[in-house]
């Protein structure tokens, strides 16, 4: 991802009207967008590959519309500067209209030709180019675009996308059918929210943003589908230490889990918590994890809680509460969640407190509204009784769904984790695949129940919390690559993020 990204994010249909606006209302013509456009991602590309400079060859394939129209401008600067360049038409450029025909024609009077495609067409470029589809698309991709497609995933050379990978949607970040597996990706004018989310990481590659130099005014005709989570907005959150504070004035939090076999979820839940900078950590648990607790971590009080009598009576003096790593699904289970969920304090919920709930279907008022969950893409499959890929297919309206069926703040992990607080969609584009492996999840519960406890409210703690553990791990795998990484390698990371925006 670029290290800069624009904060709004946009649906295909509302960067369309920005397009129009720039057009219409502020006389930008037409043509000089779309060459300001292709110029921005040849330079780019350039950029990215300089040996092309150098005896490089450039493939571009070019489909209809404006996205076609952009495929052409970069064939015509390629042949400006006397880079070898092959253009493989997907529509009859002479059936373009528009700006897109304008783009043909330049290429032409440059001396440019196209080849129609085939299934017999060679790949031969040093770089190709995806001009193909665009934010258009709604089905599948199907026909000669999907055979395309096919070929150049298949052909292994580097692929620039212009303004998002063809089959990639620009709404929902969902491959549709078949995606161009892009090594970078320069979109233009208006971020669009899909290339963060869902599949959007995988095909895009590295992403850049153009804007293209339109008007900021234009932006105001349009309120964001969604927002990016950025640094510099999140580090206002953070609060300093005070210099006469004490481990009471930062919050004391309670952390529920740890069935039988299942103690160390708890662990890594209050690890984290401790190194967001929580006052007070309390694991309530089995018994028989007390001492490995205490051996591992003698900063957290583990208690052993056998009935829910048990529980009730720890909820005394406590800010906020995680109930779900190591949790389990058992009568002992059970009982523990139903006395979190009848409490007055904060709830974080992860893992197996949301399978529970799921068995419910829907909590009741008083528990909604200091609700705060965190589930996994299975987890929201049996909360919101839908299959995972249908989730998947849309993850904004599966975590506003999230958050409209069980109340308070809803997150979505996976790539480009997702909070609705009822109001707005936050997106963290941060964080790698890395993370992928056991105990992430219950590391980012530990997190956000710790800046629970501390006080902030729970949208705040949600977006911050995704955004300081994406960023953790990042920082770790920059530091040791992502192959191998624990959640636990992530600790002194999160201590040395929180510090970091604390002292912005």
């Amino acid at each position: 991802m670029d290290e800069w990204l624009p904060e709004a994010l946009y649906t295909a249909e509302q960067v369309r009207h920005l397009d129009a606006v720039a057009i219409n209302d502020y006389h930008i013509n037409g043509f000089e967008l779309m060459k300001r456009a292709g110029q921005a991602a040849f330079d780019r590309m350039l950029e990215r590959w300089p040996a092309l400079s150098r005896g490089g060859t450039l493939q571009v394939f070019c489909g209809a519309g404006n996205n076609g129209g952009d495929g052409y401008v970069i064939a015509s600067l390629a042949r400006q500067r006397y880079l070898p360049v092959r253009v493989v038409a997907l529509k009859n450029p002479d059936e373009l209209n528009g700006d897109a025909l304008r783009a043909w024609h330049w290429f032409r009077d440059l001396g440019g030709s196209t080849e129609s495609w085939s299934r017999h067409v060679t790949i031969t470029g040093t770089v190709l180019v995806d001009a193909m589809l665009g934010t258009g698309l709604s089905g599948d991709v199907k026909g000669d675009y999907r055979d395309a497609i096919q070929m150049i995933n298949h052909s292994q050379r580097p692929v620039l996308a212009v303004d998002i990978p063809s089959g990639l949607s620009a709404d929902t970040g969902a491959a549709l059918g078949a995606a161009v597996q892009a090594a970078m990706t320069v979109t233009f004018i208006g971020l669009k929210q899909g290339l963060l989310t869902g599949a959007g990481p995988r095909y895009c590659g590295t992403l850049n943003f153009a804007a293209l130099a339109v008007p900021d005014e234009i932006y105001r005709q349009e309120s964001p589908a969604s927002h990016l989570l950025r640094e510099q907005e999140l580090a206002a959150l953070v609060r300093p230490r005070l210099a006469d504070a004490n481990k009471g004035t930062h919050g004391h939090l309670l952390v529920v889990g740890g069935d039988e076999g299942m103690g160390g979820a708890v662990v890594m839940a209050a690890e984290a918590a401790l190194r967001t900078g929580a006052g007070l950590v309390t694991v309530a648990t089995r018994e028989e994890h007390v001492d490995a607790i205490n051996a591992r971590c003698p900063e957290i009080m583990a208690r052993g809680v056998q009935y829910a009598d048990d529980l009730s009576r720890l909820l005394t003096g406590k800010s906020a509460v995680v109930i779900g790593p190591g949790l389990g699904q058992s009568d002992w289970s059970k009982a523990l969640l139903a006395s979190i969920l009848r409490s007055d304090l904060p709830v974080l919920a992860d893992a197996d407190a949301l399978n529970l709930m799921a068995e419910e279907g829907q909590l009741p008022d008083s528990a909604s509204r200091l609700l705060l969950m965190t589930p996994h893409p299975g987890e929201a499959s049996r909360l919101l009784q839908e299959p995972i890929p249908d989730i998947q297919a849309n993850r904004f309206a599966a975590v506003q769904q999230l958050q409209q069926q069980y109340g308070g703040v809803a997150v979505l992990k996976g790539a480009g984790s997702l909070v609705y607080d009822g109001e707005t969609v936050s997106l963290c584009g941060a964080g790698n695949p890395g993370m992928a492996v056991a105990g992430m999840g219950d590391v980012l519960s530990g997190i956000i129940g710790s800046l629970l406890a501390q006080g902030y409210d729970m949208a705040q703690a949600a977006k911050l919390g995704v955004w300081l553990h994406a960023a953790a791990g990042d920082d770790c795998a920059a530091d040791d690559g992502q192959i191998g990484m624990k959640a636990t390698d992530l600790l002194p990371y999160i201590r040395r993020r929180v510090n970091q925006l604390a002292n912005a």
